[in-house]
């Protein structure tokens, strides 16, 4: 087998080169007829070329919103009842008569003892033994 010289591969691949451009050309030139009537000239027009579709991921559905629930406890012993709420105003008021501002509340835990007939609290972390009410 005979070796091609550089200057015959350079040739062979520039008219390679130059029939795929030709090939390319003819299939996105489309010459389009003039009429009278239309007033257009008889230049050819380039067909648009269309842009690849883009993919695009699937969209995936927004996550439900947890739904909120509303509770209520209620304490029931000795024939008396206490709701959350309740307790928590009474410990509200508690804090407030031993000289504390409401407004420096964060929060508030409160401890039913029921064998004592006393809720227990702390307010923002910090307890005393006087943080508690008779219930």
């Amino acid at each position: 087998m005979a070796r091609k010289t550089n200057a015959a591969v350079k040739e062979a691949t520039a008219k390679t080169t130059a029939a795929k451009a030709a090939a390319v050309k003819e299939t996105t030139v489309k010459e389009v007829p003039a009429t009278a009537s239309e007033g257009k000239s008889a230049e050819p027009a380039k067909e648009a070329k269309k842009a690849p579709a883009r993919k695009t991921a699937a969209r995936k559905a927004p996550a439900a919103k947890p739904v909120e629930v509303k509770s209520s406890v209620y304490v029931q012993f000795a024939g008396k009842e206490f709701s959350e709420s309740s307790l928590t105003e009474a410990v509200k008021e508690a804090y407030t008569a031993l000289g504390n501002r409401a407004e420096d509340i964060r929060t508030i835990d409160i401890y039913v003892k029921p064998e004592e007939s006393v809720a227990y609290y702390t307010v923002n972390g910090q307890g005393s033994d006087e943080f508690k009410i008779e219930l």
